[in-house]
């Protein structure tokens, strides 16, 4: 395992790290805290070091893991996003007396006296322009319940905008089928010393390149009941990308790209981006660490290679994602 800086956090994380939305259970299944503590378990053994949650995570079942787990191993860092757990969201959720009672909830849910990292978790752009919000995360920092804060996005806008306040890292959709970020925004995020958290890294399993136009998702998975944006920000499932369309998409770079690994050659590609602290796969069981883990010991992407990214990208996901997000 290689290791990256996370911004002005000065964390040293792993470059393949965790994330959490799945753990424990796949999304909509019931929460197995054996299956969640041994997931954590094999990441750590594979060196990973910096673990990725929220409040909203099973209901806190997902924060308590975690908490558990870094309470017995000093080494790993956290970050816990805030802000989403009571929907509809709203830019109330983001004021002041909301993010006291938030932070307090995921202190007393980890089990620890101060917070490694809280990020805002996906608030709506008017919160960006709402400095109030951002003046309470500083506050809380000055008074020792958060070590650093930041945010998670949607859209390239809001990370650049919340570039304007002291954060100290953004997590933002980046992959194969979304490469916009990488165009102006890594750069400023550099120039801030602000460190990336690549999510959805796969795609919502697109670039594992195992989907067929036939393949069947559970009823309660976002995969079936957020292709239009039912319940979060479309671009969050597939990452925005017409399924039929990401199918034959992945396809194509399997093909081309002469591999029968595209999940850990699609990770692998993340980090040839030096912007990026971390990629943050999550794994619902520990059988799925290895396969993540290991993108890290590939071979970097030959330009070549990063051109058939790009070309397939232009063919078939451009239009409409990167006018969209």
């Amino acid at each position: 395992m290689k290791f990256r800086t996370l911004g002005k956090t000065g964390y040293n994380i792993s470059e393949v790290s965790l994330g959490t939305w799945q753990l424990g259970g796949k999304w909509g299944t019931p929460f197995n805290p054996k299956d969640a503590r041994d997931t954590l378990e094999e990441a750590y053994d594979c060196g990973v070091n910096f673990f990725d949650t929220a409040d909203g995570y099973q209901d806190g079942q997902s924060e308590k893991a975690v908490g558990e787990f870094v309470r017995n191993h000093s080494d790993v860092h956290y970050t816990t996003k805030i802000g989403r757990k009571e929907m509809p969201l709203d830019i109330k959720h983001f004021d002041p007396e909301h993010l006291d009672r938030y932070v307090d909830e995921s202190l007393q849910n980890m089990g620890v006296d101060s917070l490694d990292m809280v990020l805002l978790h996906c608030p709506p752009m008017m919160n960006y322009y709402m400095p109030e919000t951002f003046f309470e995360l500083d506050k809380l920092k000055q008074a020792g319940k958060i070590q650093n804060y930041g945010v998670s996005v949607e859209r390239v806008e809001e990370g650049i905008k919340a570039l304007s306040y002291d954060i100290s890292a953004v997590k933002i959709i980046f992959n194969m089928f979304r490469l916009r970020p990488a165009d102006l925004f890594f750069g400023l995020a550099k120039k801030n010393n602000v460190g990336i958290l690549a999510r959805v890294p796969l795609a919502s399993g697109l670039l594992t390149g195992k989907f067929t136009a036939d393949t069947k998702f559970s009823p309660e998975d976002h995969r079936t009941t957020n292709r239009n944006g039912e319940q979060f920000d479309k671009g969050e499932t597939f990452s925005g990308v017409d399924y039929l369309t990401g199918v034959k998409a992945a396809a194509e770079l399997k093909q081309r790209l002469g591999t029968d690994n595209l999940a850990a050659m699609a990770l692998r590609f993340i980090l040839m981006y030096d912007a990026v602290s971390a990629v943050i796969p999550g794994a619902s069981n520990p059988t799925q660490i290895e396969r993540n883990t290991t993108a890290a010991d590939l071979p970097a992407f030959t330009d070549p290679q990063m051109q058939i990214v790009r070309d397939v990208y232009d063919q078939y996901i451009k239009n409409p994602v990167e006018y969209l997000w």
